[in-house]
């Protein structure tokens, strides 16, 4: 039986670079990878017309377009109309998780001031993040801080418009879900991160698959082989049903 192909969406200001180390691994094993999914429906779309099963692995704010974007993409629906393929899991980690009707920035209200990013706003709507420093020690805080601050550095800008739109789609309802859950995670707090399992259990009526560890919100960078061992789990208990 193939292997899933494994559709990565990243978080706000993150390039395909910050998850290379835990993709290439991933890749290694057999898997198909696709990432830097900006348009996610299209990019799954042309996947489950190949007839291929899916998993969406989502990191940080790209829970919250993952969650929008699946409609009429699960293997259970996609198999009522007599078609094969769709995705079969959804994996977040230290994932945005909006409830219907919530947007992600209203979401990230929820944080106490003293979690809350330093996000800035330029003339063309574009987020940026300052101080770097800042930044630093939110989003990486688990690495020296010369080194957390090299990594923002290359963040790219992010567009203001879409942390307010609103979840009108719950896709988390719709199939098996897997949460990678970072404890010592200072961007979106373990607080929150419980808030958005909760939501999923609520609105599926089943259990989350919660793993557990100890990191800062970028496992890829500062944890990759807890990461990489987190993603062939959700791989294989995609592949057994």
């Amino acid at each position: 039986m193939p292997k899933p192909s494994i559709l990565l969406i990243p978080g706000s200001f993150a390039l395909p670079e910050f998850y290379d180390s835990v993709m290439n691994a991933i890749a290694a094993k057999g898997y198909s990878i696709r990432d830097d999914a900006t348009f996610i429906a299209k990019e799954v779309q042309t996947l489950v017309d190949d007839e291929n099963d899916v998993i969406l692995i989502c990191h940080s704010y790209g829970g919250t377009p993952t969650s929008q974007r699946t409609k009429r993409l699960s293997k259970a629906e996609r198999q009522a109309q007599g078609k094969k393929g769709g995705i079969v899991r959804l994996g977040y980690m230290a994932a945005v998780v909006p409830a219907l009707g919530v947007s992600a920035q209203g979401l990230l209200a929820d944080l106490p001031p003293e979690n809350q990013a330093s996000m800035k706003a330029d003339e063309r709507g574009r987020l940026y993040l300052n101080p770097i420093s800042v930044s630093a020690a939110f989003t990486f805080s688990d690495l020296p801080v010369a080194e957390g601050e090299a990594w923002v550095r290359k963040f790219a800008q992010h567009s203001a418009v879409s942390f307010t739109n609103k979840l009108t789609h719950a896709g988390y309802k719709d199939m098996p879900v897997s949460y990678l859950f970072c404890e010592g995670d200072l961007c979106i707090t373990p607080a929150l991160q419980r808030k958005g399992i909760a939501t999923m259990e609520e609105a599926s009526g089943r259990k989350v698959d919660v793993t557990s560890i100890k990191s800062d919100h970028v496992p890829p960078v500062s944890h990759p082989e807890l990461v990489v061992d987190w993603i062939l789990d959700v791989a294989t208990k995609a592949e057994s049903g």
